[in-house]
């Protein structure tokens, strides 16, 4: 039987040390097929879900490969959305953190370049970005690869799908020849495996299934008519009432209606799609992971490279023509450990896709009538918490604890009635519990952080009907 643990791998002490403090004992599938390739220098085609551990499968590899000393950029990690590149970032950082002082800097767009190029003028060790800022810096020549010893493409059919692939190519130039190259991608389409062979040297091809736990996730299939689609998704909400959803849907035009809709029936819902400004796509991105929000619907695009934790159910508002797309949409509930929902609409003109999902999936599909569908008689379906926005972050020194210790020690509440603090450069965002939040706005407008006074105001709380029902 082969050896799953990190500590099998040759891998430096600071590196198993942070491993072994972060909890991480025993390689996931994808870890296990591609480290050892990878560590001894191999390209690699990795096809892998997001949730597989694939993150740091390729961190573990870039980091091995790094030379702490020479404080230039030595690994490019691309990426299709500011927030995966982000998370990218923080987990490389995570197991970072006991090894010399080794420098991530992101570059994405929808943030001031200014920032950027001051950051860069003081160096970096690796960078994490989307493709097309990336070759911004490039052209700019504040960003220089001639050290480069790893490049991955993350998702590398969602970059392609988002229109990245000039940009990808025009990086890529820019990148030494002799280097490494690590490709990973939920799909492996015509148009990667092009890519593919165009800028990998003689790679090894890892896979592990893609299928989710089918046992974790119980599948509900809903036939409707086009007519009453959107109607029956609330229908579904206010009958099972999951603590947390994602509603995918196949347009942008589509995703506002149906967030239309839903707050007409009482229902907390906000809309991610690429229409957003980066900021109100950030903010809806907070309120839905710290539980002000109830309900996220999403393009796919929008939604791929989320990495959303505990998510309850998974709504499926049209059948989607591509079976693998499905699997990956579903793959966002039932995970570690936990049991999931996956609710499916399909009319008759969508039952051909639904043959393919379940050729691939290899379960037939089980239905369950419309009338099945009661209002629980609960009242509206709203999120326990609601979100208040400081104006400061990380570039004011503000900490989680300032902002727990103002809320708490000066203002009396308890730690129980405050949830995520999530904070970047400039903002700050703080989950508090709906029936305090107006009251604890007005008076953290009142006092200090840090010393000095800080804006605050509460995000707007969702806007639904109170005795509207499906």
């Amino acid at each position: 039987m082969t050896d799953s643990r990190f500590a099998s791998l040759p891998l430096h002490p600071d590196l198993l040390g942070a491993l072994a403090r972060l909890g991480y004992e025993q390689m996931t599938p994808i870890q296990a097929a591609a480290l050892p390739p990878a560590l001894l220098g191999r390209d690699l085609i990795a096809r892998a879900q997001t949730g597989s551990g694939k993150t740091a499968a390729f961190a573990l590899t870039l980091l091995t490969q790094l030379n702490p000393r020479h404080f230039g950029v030595q690994s490019l990690v691309l990426c299709p959305t500011r927030e995966l590149a982000d998370q990218v970032a923080t987990e490389i950082r995570r197991l970072a953190a006991a090894s010399d002082n080794i420098k991530v800097v992101t570059l994405c767009g929808g943030v001031p370049l200014r920032g950027q190029l001051a950051t860069l003028e003081h160096g970096a060790h690796v960078v994490v970005g989307t493709p097309g800022r990336v070759l911004d810096h490039l052209q700019r020549q504040s960003l220089q690869l001639d050290g480069l010893r790893t490049l991955v493409l993350d998702e590398a059919d969602r970059m392609l799908d988002m229109g990245f692939a000039d940009d990808i190519a025009a990086v890529v130039r820019a990148c030494p020849a002799q280097r490494q190259t690590l490709l990973f991608s939920a799909t492996y389409p015509d148009d990667i495996a092009k890519l593919s062979a165009r800028i990998l040297r003689d790679p090894l091809s890892v896979e592990v299934a893609a299928a989710p736990q089918a046992g974790r996730i119980e599948q509900r299939w809903y036939q409707v008519t086009e007519k009453e689609r959107l109607h029956t998704v609330g229908r579904l909400l206010m009958h099972l009432r999951p603590a947390s959803t994602m509603a995918f849907c196949n347009t942008k035009a589509q995703c506002n209606d149906l967030v239309d809709v839903l707050r007409a029936q009482g229902i907390g819902a906000l809309a991610l799609h690429g229409d957003l400004e980066q900021r109100d796509r950030d903010q809806v991105l907070v309120r839905f992971a710290n539980r002000s929000c109830p309900v996220l619907v999403a393009t796919d695009v929008a939604a791929r490279g989320l990495d959303i934790p505990s998510l309850a159910a998974v709504i499926n508002v049209d059948t989607t023509p591509d079976a693998e797309v499905h699997v990956h949409r579903i793959g966002r509930t039932g995970r570690a450990g936990e049991d999931g929902l996956a609710l499916n609409l399909a009319s008759l003109e969508e039952m051909g896709r639904v043959g393919r999902i379940e050729q691939l999936s290899g379960q037939e599909a089980v239905w369950h009538p419309l009338d099945s569908l009661k209002d629980s008689g609960q009242g509206p379906l709203l999120a326990p918490m609601s979100t208040l926005h400081i104006q400061g972050g990380r570039k004011e020194k503000i900490r989680a604890g300032d902002v727990l210790g103002a809320l708490t020690a000066d203002l009396g509440y308890t730690r129980e009635q405050v949830g995520k603090i999530s904070i970047n450069d400039w903002s700050t965002y703080v989950a508090l519990e709906r029936s305090i939040a107006a009251e604890a706005t007005r008076r953290l407008a009142g006092t200090r952080i840090k010393g000095r006074s800080v804006k605050v105001r509460l995000i707007g709380d969702l806007e639904v009907s109170d005795n509207a029902g499906p």
